[in-house]
């Protein structure tokens, strides 16, 4: 379905209950990831949540918790998340809201199903041609430019960002202004194991490379360890400040890329208020939609593809769950997998699974059978290298009793024996 307005309606920012002209009973929305959420058409939805009847309202990634996700709303107002955060997961745990399996890449397709009839956004603009930038996303909501409506929240510190994630005036249901900051994201600081582990990693990295790193304390430490690196490239879901000091050190030109070379691509970017500042108007990162970053296809296609990505558990086969804690739900599978499968295609490709051989109260995470309610977000066969503060083990071509050999080698020294003898009884070391 094609919907557009005139822009001469559009020209100029209206109410944030102008929103409510485009929702009826039974219908879908979809909201962008993250920082992509349009707070204050967000609130306005919810003050009015009485008089809507079954609706629904997808997204990714929450970072707050609002009435709607708690399911305050009943079957007024019903949200389905496709990958948990901060502002869900509770919620998630206590029956209030829907979680819906997915690979970040096929978001598109699995939208497309619902047959969304409006997009509400975070954006930026209008610029003096009359375009607006999404800002920090383009994940799945910049396919559908053009084809749905969309209704913005302009924001003044939203970053005018560069790719396809620019909409004009005229393909608008309508637009508002609002002085809505973004949520604050504390991270972790990198500890010294996440030192050591990156230590590895950065060793089997070569110049020219091209990278995927997610979000998380170690993801931090290996990209403040590449400073020696050279002519690195970027090509991401997941734009971070990491990333962006690579590239002001000029160690990541993406001067050897083959797709979009000389620039770092990503789908969408959260962050400090000066990775903010720093990506606005910034023409050397484009933010594309997921259905083409997170295509495996297109990731086995660039040479030298090096992809970081943390799990939480890996047995002695090397199934990793990445998306469950102590068998419960924590996130989804976001792009992980898009990204095992693309490396094991790419030449030169190496992918690594990262975590610490232990858990805060010393429970292993190296393990002979997998936690009970832990759900495999990347298998055996897609496996490339785990990496622990202990070691790495290469697990790609290698038997089984060579993976529970190499795996027993990087777990924790505590835990060795045990898994010595788990591996034995369950025939895989002989």
């Amino acid at each position: 379905m094609t919907t557009t307005t005139s822009a001469t309606a559009a020209a100029q920012p209206g109410a944030a209950e102008d929103v409510l002209k485009f929702i009826t009973d039974d219908c879908d929305i979809v909201v962008p990831l993250g920082f992509g959420e349009p707070p204050i058409l967000l609130d306005t939805i919810e003050a009015h949540a009485t008089e809507l009847n079954q609706v629904r309202i997808h997204r990714m990634l929450t970072y707050v918790s609002r009435r709607y996700t708690r399911g305050e709303f009943g079957t007024h107002l019903h949200h389905i998340d496709y990958y948990l955060g901060p502002g869900s997961r509770e919620a998630y745990w206590n029956g209030q809201c829907d979680l819906v399996p997915n690979h970040f890449s096929e978001m598109p397709l699995l939208l497309r199903r619902v047959n969304p009839a409006l997009f509400i956004a975070r954006a930026a603009g209008p610029d003096e041609h009359g375009y607006f930038s999404l800002g920090t996303s383009a994940d799945y909501s910049a396919t559908f430019i053009g084809q749905v409506p969309f209704f913005l929240e302009v924001t003044p510190d939203t970053p005018f960002t560069c790719g396809e994630n620019q909409i004009h005036i005229s393909q608008l249901a309508g637009w508002i202004r609002s002085d809505a900051g973004f949520p604050a994201i504390t991270r972790r600081p990198p500890s010294p194991k996440d030192h050591a582990i990156a230590g590895y990693i950065a060793d089997m990295i070569p110049d020219g490379a091209c990278l995927q790193v997610g979000f998380g304390s170690i993801p931090d430490a290996l990209l403040s360890s590449l400073t020696g690196h050279r002519d690195l490239g970027i090509h991401t879901e997941a734009f971070s400040d990491g990333l962006m000091n690579l590239v002001e050190a000029g160690v990541a030109t993406g001067a050897r890329k083959k797709h979009h070379r000389n620039k770092a691509v990503t789908t969408f970017a959260d962050g400090s208020p000066k990775l903010l500042h720093w990506l606005d108007r910034n023409v050397g990162v484009i933010f594309l939609p997921v259905n083409w970053t997170n295509d495996p296809r297109v990731i086995g296609d660039e040479p030298n593809f090096v992809s970081i990505n943390a799990t939480t558990e890996v047995d002695l086969m090397g199934q990793a769950a990445s998306e469950t804690m102590a068998g419960r739900y924590w996130s989804s599978s976001g792009g992980q997998a898009d990204f095992a499968r693309g490396t094991m295609y790419s030449p030169g490709g190496k992918g690594f699974l990262v975590l610490h051989s232990t858990t805060n109260d010393g429970r292993g995470r190296i393990r002979s059978i997998l936690t009970p309610g832990s759900v495999v977000t990347t298998d055996k066969n897609d496996v490339d290298h785990v990496v622990t503060e202990y070691g790495v083990a290469e697990l790609r071509g290698a038997n089984l009793s060579e993976r529970a050999s190499r795996l027993i080698a990087i777990a924790h020294p505590d835990h060795r024996d045990e898994l010595r003898f788990d591996a034995r009884k369950a025939g895989l070391l002989h």
